[in-house]
């Protein structure tokens, strides 16, 4: 018997790819809702983490796609920037930032993920941090600045906002989501809203921040899915991935358009609900 199911598979593919984007924490929710549902899959197990390599894939090329035409701006600033040796325009600028806020995230996943996972791969831990979480984001709307009224262009905005120092300190932060309950997207939300940006600006440097982290990790570990860790999931992985894509797809577009008005609050609300929640039942069972 495969350890794990087809159907199981397209659901946590579509779980996936939701709360990959919502600030809900994608791999809490992948620990929590087996237990939930009765299913007899290790989280901790080397397969379990091979298939989640290809749902974050999938999501990771979603989020490529959605915001290719402002890949293409920046990737030619950044061109501009390293021919003029110079910064002169906001697409350079994003660009740099993006980079620099990689770096610290990237480095803290090679050096950490295989170990945190696996140390907090357990319902109860994912329960916990999926409610502390929630006050994150609260903590995240209270203390946050409000974003000033600048230029109308999106990177204009950004670039202008986020400092060299605070984009680093805003893509190490991501590094919380290697412990299941711990939102990646929430993080980077969280702290671009301490730095000044709308909740429409912080959402899009999230995405734009999550895109290069989470495919390379995908790509990193892609060799494992190839190998013998990918036996008896492959199939699973593959469906999965597929309904990763179409729910991550229908995330970003609803969340661009969403946080145009609206706040972090509901998200924390439901993760402090939902983790308290959990966590009480897995204690009591």
């Amino acid at each position: 018997m495969a350890p794990i199911s087809y159907f199981q598979g397209a659901v946590l593919g579509l779980l996936q790819g939701v709360s990959e984007l919502f600030p809900v924490s994608s791999l809490g929710h992948s620990v929590i809702l087996p237990s939930l549902l009765g299913w007899n899959i290790h989280q901790n197990k080397p397969y379990f983490l091979t298939f989640l390599v290809a749902v974050h894939l999938a999501t990771a090329l979603v989020l490529l796609g959605f915001f290719w035409s402002d890949w293409v701006r920046i990737v030619k600033g950044l061109g501009r920037s390293l021919r003029d040796r110079e910064i002169t325009d906001p697409d350079a600028k994003l660009g740099w930032l993006l980079i620099l806020g990689t770096i610290p995230a990237g480095i803290l996943g090679l050096l950490l993920q295989d170990s945190l996972r696996k140390l907090f791969a357990s319902p109860e831990y994912a329960s916990i941090f999926l409610a502390l979480n929630g006050v994150l984001l609260f903590g995240a709307e209270a203390l946050r600045r409000r974003a000033p009224v600048v230029a109308e262009d999106d990177d204009e905005r950004i670039a202008g906002t986020v400092g060299w120092w605070q984009a680093s300190t805003v893509g190490g932060a991501q590094a919380i989501a290697l412990i299941p309950g711990f939102s990646r997207s929430g993080a980077a939300m969280g702290g671009g809203l301490l730095v000044g940006l709308s909740h429409k600006d912080a959402a899009r440097f999230a995405f734009l921040l999550a895109t290069p982290i989470i495919l390379a990790a995908a790509v990193l570990k892609l060799p494992d899915l190839a190998g013998s860790q990918g036996n008896g999931v492959r199939g699973p992985a593959l469906v999965g991935a597929l309904c990763s894509a179409v729910t991550a797809y229908l995330a970003v577009r609803f969340l661009m358009r969403y946080f145009e008005t609206r706040t972090l609050i509901p998200f924390a609300v439901y993760c402090l609900c939902a983790g308290t929640a959990c966590a009480i039942y897995f204690a009591v069972t």
